[in-house]
């Protein structure tokens, strides 16, 4: 009779947790980060298809964090609508995240629905990365596990308090903007709502820092992503409709005017069906594809396909995958169920032996992301009542898509010990990993430079890439952002010719190029020369994202989250330890730059700026906008054309200021081998008037020669 009364008591408690805790328990997953769980998981959820492990020993080399809450203070509601989580907030936290955001950048205040979205538009979240992770200023960083349509209210609501009346009351406002603006200081909490869901996991980041909070996520993620080293060069989309004499004639305008370029891209016409797609090449376009990538190899050139996921009737792949998609068609093609492994690993197969093997470098991943849900006639792909053989549902599988495509794709390069750099049009939490970087239909220039500084809180890889401009203006000054991003790259899929010798479309197809054609390309291979004098800094950037966790591409705030003017800067960010850059768009002869603490040199001039101040900088078109740290040693290389497998750097060492040392990693750029240790740590020093260049590693060979030392005071 004991044992039933305790048994009563026991119900009896877990019912009364159902508006707490919901006999949540809490788990040490790696050093500094923590799980709570409450109820039944859901199967699918994005860490249950994160096959890389976490970096342990990177994890426990962090410094030790401590939260500003206790973890017991995180709250989780199971109800009949679903489950409702709160998380402690207090009135002076600034929030970062919730994947590539678009239209805002400090969180705080706003209610975020992250949900995959073909047009990411306004401040909702909709967008073609969405995460449920976000970091604080106050150093910890949430994630809510669940590929559910979730609902964030980032400290803006108030709950009724039964215990009693705080007297604050409100007779209107003076205008309706007063009415209905939202009061970031309302709640106590970030709530988030997750619908359906019978039960949830909370993954808990700690700092004790923003940038810690979020090395710790991508080293629990399987670390940065480690793109091939050619990656990091430029890539060039041509014409949609180009045919191998075509392409070859474009790669041949490349070498034949000594500009830049490693990687050229084809798109839909490669193909024999391309929505839906065969992935079967179409040989009235491509007579002798493996001929053609041999001979492109040959001239330093990497081949990218475009494709994305549904698969055509006439495709090789159709009967294979019949009975493992969705009950869905996208364009008469079929849905692949890559919650299956099964599934996942046919269209792997097929992709392996019919395109990489002979030697496709990459692929672009196209249209894995959703019709745009913020409109009615947005209904071109699967809707989310979708049923999929593995048991997923269409919502929870539009979430995961990009992330699942991403994945089998990659591992396809991984299992042949060979690096790519992919580009991919969705993405969801835990891709750290993936070398896949985002790109967006979308085409304003302010939002492009946001998301490069969102990407940092994400895990992701963004690409702010060029097509046609307003004027050459316009054009100059987006090159020089994607000069100064995760990857360059021009996109010319509607352009007969390359965009800066004619900015107009219709005139650029119909082969009139502009006067000032000559003048202008001549800008832009002097753009893509210092994009490549950058590629073994950016290289080394890129191992500090893999080793080490910390982002190439960051917000200012994550290097400074002491500083106030830094909490809403959504226009500066830094590349890698020692760059700050500030790019301008069109409409702007000038701008105004904030420089954090420290003193800082303008590239262009040399000129010395005291930080924790802003000035105003009136950079040509032909000038990066970017500063230096003092302290630095910035290892320029002499542009190379294209980087091939046997490349060596020449590198002048820039020293600005005093106490200057760096580091620059080295290996075959190729392939994995540095996962046992197959890599060099070049490290550089100027002391006493006298650079000093020490070599540690295994590799046995060199990418680096330090040719020359200059000083800048």
């Amino acid at each position: 009779m004991r044992k039933y009364f305790i048994c009563l008591a026991v119900l009896a408690s877990c019912f009364n947790l159902l508006t707490f805790n919901a006999c949540s328990q809490t788990a040490q997953l790696a050093a500094g980060v923590q799980k709570v769980t409450s109820g039944t998981i859901d199967k699918f959820t994005p860490y249950s298809f994160c096959s890389e492990q976490p970096m342990s020993a990177a994890l426990n080399e962090l410094p030790a964090g401590k939260l500003p809450f206790s973890i017991d203070d995180i709250k989780i509601k199971i109800n009949d609508r679903g489950v409702v989580v709160e998380v402690p907030l207090d009135d002076t936290e600034q929030l970062y995240g919730f994947g590539m955001q678009i239209g805002s950048f400090n969180q705080r205040g706003l209610k975020k629905r992250p949900i995959v979205n073909d047009n990411p538009l306004n401040d909702l979240g909709y967008t073609h990365g969405p995460t449920t992770f976000y970091v604080s200023s106050k150093g910890y960083g949430v994630l809510i596990n669940t590929s559910r349509y979730a609902t964030f209210y980032c400290g803006n609501t108030s709950k009724l308090n039964k215990s009693k009346n705080d007297g604050k009351e409100s007779n209107g406002g003076n205008s309706v903007e007063e009415l209905y603006k939202s009061d970031n200081k309302a709640s106590g909490s970030v709530t988030v709502d997750i619908p359906g869901a019978k039960g949830i996991e909370v993954f808990v980041f700690d700092g004790p820092d923003l940038k810690t909070a979020v090395q710790r996520y991508n080293l629990f993620s399987g670390g940065g992503a480690f793109p091939a080293i050619w990656g990091l060069g430029v890539k060039y989309r041509v014409k949609a409709d180009f045919n191998q004499y075509q392409v070859d004639k474009m790669a041949a305008y490349f070498r034949d005017n000594h500009i830049p370029c490693d990687v050229l891209g084809l798109e839909p016409r490669w193909q024999t069906a391309s929505y839906s797609c065969s992935y079967v090449w179409n040989k009235s376009f491509f007579p002798t594809p493996n001929e053609f990538i041999d001979s492109m190899k040959n001239k330093g050139f990497h081949i990218n396909l475009w494709e994305h996921a549904f698969v055509s009737p006439k495709s090789p792949l159709y009967e294979p995958l019949k009975n493992k998609a969705g009950n869905y068609l996208v364009w008469n093609g079929l849905v692949p169920d890559f919650a299956d492994t099964s599934a996942s690993n046919l269209f792997a197969n097929y992709h392996r032996q019919t395109f990489v093997q002979p030697g496709i470098s990459g692929f672009k991943m196209d249209e894995c992301d959703n019709s745009n849900i913020a409109f009615g006639s947005g209904a071109w792909s699967f809707p989310e009542l979708s049923q999929f053989p593995s048991g997923i549902d269409g919502e929870q599988m539009h979430q995961l898509f990009g992330l699942l495509y991403q994945k089998t794709i990659y591992s396809i390069y991984k299992k042949l010990n060979q690096r790519t750099y992919l580009d991919v049009r969705a993405s969801n939490a835990f891709a750290s990993s993936y070398p896949a970087a985002l790109y967006s239909d979308t085409y304003l220039h302010d939002e492009y430079i946001r998301m490069i500084l969102n990407s940092g809180f994400a895990g992701m890889i963004w690409s702010p890439e060029v097509r046609e401009s307003n004027s050459i203006k316009d054009f100059i000054r987006r090159s020089q952002t994607a000069v100064l991003s995760a990857q360059t790259l021009y996109n010319s899929w509607y352009l007969q010719n390359p965009p800066w010798l004619q900015i107009n479309r219709e005139k650029n197809n119909k082969g009139e190029l502009m006067d000032n054609a000559k003048e202008v390309e001549g800008d832009i291979r002097k753009l893509l020369n210092f994009r490549m004098s950058l590629v073994p800094y950016l290289y080394n950037a890129f191992a500090d994202y893999h080793f080490k966790g910390i982002p190439p591409f960051r917000a200012l705030v994550m290097d400074y989250p002491q500083d106030k003017n830094t909490f809403n800067l959504s226009d500066e960010y830094m590349v890698g330890n020692d760059i700050l850059a500030a790019p301008l768009t069109e409409k702007m002869d000038e701008r105004q730059v904030y420089l954090p603490e420290g003193i800082w040199y303008d590239y262009n001039t040399n000129q010395k700026y005291d930080g924790g101040k802003s000035y105003t900088i009136k950079p040509s078109l032909t000038q990066l906008p970017i500063f230096i740290k003092a302290g630095t040693i910035l290892p320029l290389a002499k542009p190379v054309e294209f980087v091939a497998p046997n490349t060596k750097f020449e590198i002048t060492c820039y020293v600005y200021g005093n106490g200057n040392k760096a580091s620059l990693f080295e290996d075959d750029g190729l392939t994995f081998n540095y996962e046992n240790d197959a890599y060099n740590t070049v490290n550089l020093v100027w002391s006493k008037g006298k650079g000093e260049v020490k070599r540690t590693g295994k590799f046995k060979s060199s990418r680096y020669i330090i040719k020359n030392w200059k000083v800048i005071n």
